[in-house]
């Protein structure tokens, strides 16, 4: 077991609710999901239109940044990656911010989230992914502290630069690996901070 339960993990069998803020109840006949940024082919998709895609089903392990593990989950979805290569990324692409529900961020870097395993997932050991837990559809990075995997996912903004998301902003790591305890990066963002990088990610789009 301690060869897949990263330093610093307690192993569990449930699945732990965390997020800040309220569940978001979402209309999926209006819900849509967005690839922009530093594409070649900026890329909305519905609801019903994603479903339509290609499935991969992913079997990993999961660890949150507050110290719990969870091993052998399957995770159902679209891979990240094809979705990637519709939007056709172009070369100065090096980063991404991803949206979500109620104006949350995270920030992941190219290499780490174009990955095989990694998927808009809407679906967890077989049954559609509740709100609780990220439903209508949720970003996976496993290899990544779960924060990295956005509930409520809305969309990929490619950028140049590696903007901060909202834990990110508040002192948590930028990258999140659960391997080395990347769980927190040192002083939350200014105000200065935050305005400069915002622009940046606009300009990236």
């Amino acid at each position: 077991m301690t060869d897949r339960l990263p330093p610093g993990q307690i192993l569990t069998t449930k699945w732990p609710v965390l997020h800040y803020g309220l569940v978001p109840r979402v209309d999926t006949a209006t819900w849509s999901f967005t690839v922009d940024g530093l594409v070649e082919r900026p890329l909305t998709l519905t609801y019903d239109e994603l479903l339509t895609l290609p499935r991969t089903t992913v079997r990993c392990d999961i660890h949150c940044v507050t110290t719990w593990s969870r091993f052998d989950n399957a995770f159902e979805g679209v891979a990240v990656r094809l979705l990637l290569e519709r939007a056709q990324v172009k070369p100065a692409a090096r980063f991404c911010l991803v949206s979500a529900e109620q104006g949350f961020t995270t920030n992941l870097s190219l290499n780490d989230l174009d990955r095989p395993e990694n998927l808009v997932a809407f679906k967890h050991d077989g049954e559609w992914l509740t709100p609780e837990h990220g439903g209508p559809a949720r970003l996976l990075v496993p290899h990544l502290y779960f924060w990295k995997s956005a509930k409520w996912v809305r969309g990929l903004t490619v950028l140049d630069e590696n903007v901060p998301g909202f834990w990110e902003q508040n002192g948590y790591h930028m990258r999140g690996d659960p391997w080395t305890e990347e769980r927190y990066g040192g002083r939350g963002l200014t105000q200065h901070d935050i305005n400069r990088l915002r622009n940046a990610s606009k300009r990236g789009a």
